[in-house]
């Protein structure tokens, strides 16, 4: 093999390296952006069943007006955590938090509040610059 294809061969290896380097850089970033899109969803749907048991009258198991006394049961999970993260309620009155925190993403966080107007906010904590 003359010097010039061995040249190439060398050039076409550290270019393939380079690739297979970033490639298995993306699929780390798309996998935490997965489960930060999980951990969403889940505290999402909690906040909805928490908004439910807000509006509910309390003879039905609701809290009449009120956030007070909401555990993760009366909004239909069945344990702390499930696949994507553990999940805690901090209710107060007229707020409802719910704040999950990923499995798969150490010291990753998602906090939903709810309201006693049905309005919701959203905050993000240890998911990378990127995260607003």
């Amino acid at each position: 093999m003359g010097f010039q294809q061995t040249l190439y061969i060398a050039v076409s290896l550290i270019i393939v390296g380079i690739s297979v380097f970033v490639a298995i850089g993306f699929a780390g970033e798309q996998q935490d952006s997965a489960v930060r899109d999980a951990v969403t969803q889940d505290c999402l749907r909690l906040a909805a069943e928490a908004r439910i048991y807000y509006k509910k009258p309390a003879f039905m198991g609701g809290g009449q007006g009120s956030f007070d006394g909401v555990t993760l049961q009366d909004m239909g999970f069945t344990s702390e955590s499930n696949e994507n993260g553990t999940y805690v309620v901090k209710a107060d009155g007229d707020e409802c938090v719910i704040i999950g925190t990923a499995l798969d993403v150490p010291g990753s966080t998602v906090s939903v509040s709810v309201d006693a107007n049905g309005g919701i906010q959203m905050e993000y904590s240890g998911w990378g610059a990127e995260t607003k």
